[in-house]
């Protein structure tokens, strides 16, 4: 058959437009992808009413029915026939112009595709009364109007009804989770928007049984602690660093979790832009670079993060659930982020979160006995310590084999200033015994008190003035000498060493501009790279405590991080690594004998270094147990 047969068979295809049911249900498949959807897009219409108490009622999953209760500023009947239009909103303002800024949104929604979604695949029922007017209903079923008619309504608000949901394209249905998935997906919607707005009262039934009610709490910090606590579990509360930083037009706000307090995924870590939830990859790098120093690469901690900025600095018109935005200068964001996160990081001194000292007491169980009560609250220091030698541990009484002695030298003496690391050799085992006549050092009012014992040549025992402290002196001590090796980095740089042979690396064009727009930061770093020709860059110096290391998955390994999160931390990440190991293998390891000197002196060091709460992995390096709480264990109290 020839082509002028065949173009003949196929008639060139007529466009033509589509009825307006077809496109309503076109928009639903964008909009309304499961009940959790539905909720979300309901519960973002009260809380753009001005609602202060929002009811949320599901039944099965969703699947059956969903109804969300407000007492927002309600619609009179013409409202409510605009609401079911689609692209028809209240949200976006003309300019005197007659145009309409996108750029600048300042509401929850904006788009006017919820309800009439809803409408034509679900049967829709809104109920809504303005204050100081009546009451009246409107249906829309399968995308058939009804209404709207007077009706009942108690007070003022807004109550909408989805029934049957995707009745009207029942091949969705099969695409639906068990009831169970359904109503932990609303469940996370609801608690992520019950944390972005803790004035608002939230409450979900399932099935006729209350899975959560939120009061309203106050508009301060305290009353955000709170709600993130409601959401997050008691135990954030308890272990949560406050954040609040301003750069230029941005205010970053909200609770990063001890590092001590982390988790195996990170589903615990939440960001709200403008009060909106949303998901950025740029936010998680952010997190985890903060934390690097703190937690291995499994480990997780938990935050949340509120970032409020003019909304012109912000696009949040990217998808259709506005769950996605675009800064205008990420950078700036991620450099905030991570330098709110380190500040409230170092502020913590040696903190360690109270689920530590709350799983040890629940552990400690007599014949008969349950779990202790948890722990209430943690130890805060409450004043700076500068390092100098205390009173009671004079720098004489040291020999040459304390590992601490080192922290205690004058301020610009030789031994601060020395060129060795003589701290981070890990000392002969030996035992000195201690004199029989030796006074017993009081607990004085040192955070982490004063050694009493050493426990299998492991744990030091130390008395405070309310209770005791169990130190793990490898932990401890490999916190100290890290620390100890990175602020030798920082006031060193990174020695590189030269490749004999400089080895090309083939890459993406877009990968290798990348590289060698920020060839500049790598070389601090102890990188020397450049481009060479098209797609790829040549590497002449690599850092040298990294020794032989593979240079093509390293220079790789950058690309890829640059890529996705828009910041190389890989190479950061690999010398702190080393660092790690490095400290790790030159620290007091278990099994060593300290002497009563060494053993205080390695608590006052840990008072004086920040972050000495936890090891380079993240474990604790002590736990605190107060006397009122041992006191419970043993039913004196």
């Amino acid at each position: 058959m020839s082509a002028t047969a065949r173009k003949s068979d196929n008639p060139r295809p007529a466009i033509h437009r589509l009825p307006p049911d077809a496109v309503n249900r076109i928009a639903a498949g964008e909009v309304i992808e499961r009940p959790a959807a539905v909720i979300k897009e309901l519960v973002e219409n009260s809380l753009d009413a001005g609602a202060t108490r929002i009811e949320i009622d599901i039944r099965d999953g969703g699947k059956a029915s969903m109804s969300v209760t407000d007492n927002g500023c309600g619609m009179d009947e013409a409202s409510m026939l605009l609401a079911i239009e689609r692209h028809a909103t209240s949200k976006l303002a003309p300019s005197d112009a007659g145009d309409y800024d996108l750029t600048n949104i300042a509401t929850m929604g904006f788009r006017g595709e919820a309800l009439p979604s809803i409408g034509a695949v679900a049967r829709l029922d809104i109920l809504s009364r303005p204050e100081g007017l009546n009451a009246a209903k409107l249906s829309v079923h399968g995308g058939k109007l009804d209404g709207p008619a007077p009706a009942a309504f108690a007070g003022h608000g807004t109550r909408i009804e989805v029934r049957d949901l995707f009745y009207a394209t029942p091949a969705r249905l099969k695409f639906l989770k068990t009831d169970r998935a359904e109503t932990m997906a609303i469940s996370e919607v609801l608690k992520k928007l019950a944390m972005a707005r803790h004035d608002v009262g939230f409450a979900l039934s399932s099935n006729g049984r209350k899975m959560f009610d939120y009061k309203a709490e106050p508009d301060t910090r305290e009353g955000a602690l709170a709600r993130q606590a409601a959401v997050m579990g008691r135990d954030f509360g308890d272990n949560a660093l406050a954040l609040d930083t301003t750069r230029e037009d941005v205010r970053l706000t909200g609770f990063a979790g001890l590092p001590t307090f982390n988790r195996g995924l990170p589903d615990k870590q939440f960001l709200f832009v403008n009060g909106r939830p949303v998901k950025d990859r740029l936010i998680i790098g952010a997190i985890r670079g903060a934390y690097a120093d703190f937690l291995a690469r499994d480990r997780h901690p938990a935050v949340t993060l509120f970032l409020d900025m003019p909304p012109s600095q912000v696009d949040v018109n990217v998808h259709p659930a506005k769950t996605e935005v675009r800064f205008r200068d990420a950078g700036m964001v991620r450099g905030l982020i991570v330098s709110a996160l380190r500040h409230a990081l170092a502020e913590a001194g040696h903190r360690a979160s109270t689920t530590v000292a709350g799983y040890a007491l629940g552990r400690m169980q007599t014949e008969g006995q349950q779990s202790a009560a948890p722990l209430q609250g943690s130890y805060q220091p409450q004043q700076r310590y500068s390092g100098a030698s205390p009173q009671s541990f004079r720098r004489d009484d040291f020999n040459r084999d304390n590992p601490f002695a080192e922290s205690y030298a004058p301020a610009g003496g030789a031994e601060e200033s020395g060129e060795s690391f003589s701290g981070f050799d890990t000392p002969t085992a030996r035992h000195e015994p201690e004199p029989e006549h030796a006074p017993q050092e009081p607990p004085r009012n040192y955070p982490l008190g004063a050694a009493r014992a050493q426990l299998h040549e492991t744990y030091i025992v130390a008395q405070t003035q309310d209770g005791l402290v169990i130190v793990d002196q490898h932990a401890a001590h490999e916190r100290l000498v890290y620390e100890r090796m990175k602020k030798a980095l920082a006031q060193g740089g990174v020695a590189s060493q030269g490749l004999l042979i400089p080895e090309v690396v083939e890459l993406d064009q877009a990968e290798a501009d990348a590289l060698t727009e920020r060839a500049g930061e790598f070389a601090e770093l102890g990188l020397k790279l450049e481009p060479f020709g098209d797609g790829a860059v040549i590497v002449r110096e690599t850092p040298a405590l990294l020794g032989k290391t593979d240079v093509q998955g390293m220079v790789r390994s950058l690309a890829e991080e640059i890529s996705s999160l828009g910041e190389g931390l890989a190479l950061k990440e690999k010398l702190q690594e080393i660092c790690g190991n490095m400290a790790c293998r030159g620290s007091v390891r278990a099994g060593r004998r300290l002497t009563t000197e060494e053993m205080n002196a390695l608590l006052r060091q840990m008072e004086a270094t920040p972050h000495s709460g936890q090891c380079n992995h993240g474990r604790p390096t002590y736990v605190e147990l107060k006397l009122a709480d041992i006191e419970r264990l043993f039913g004196r109290r």
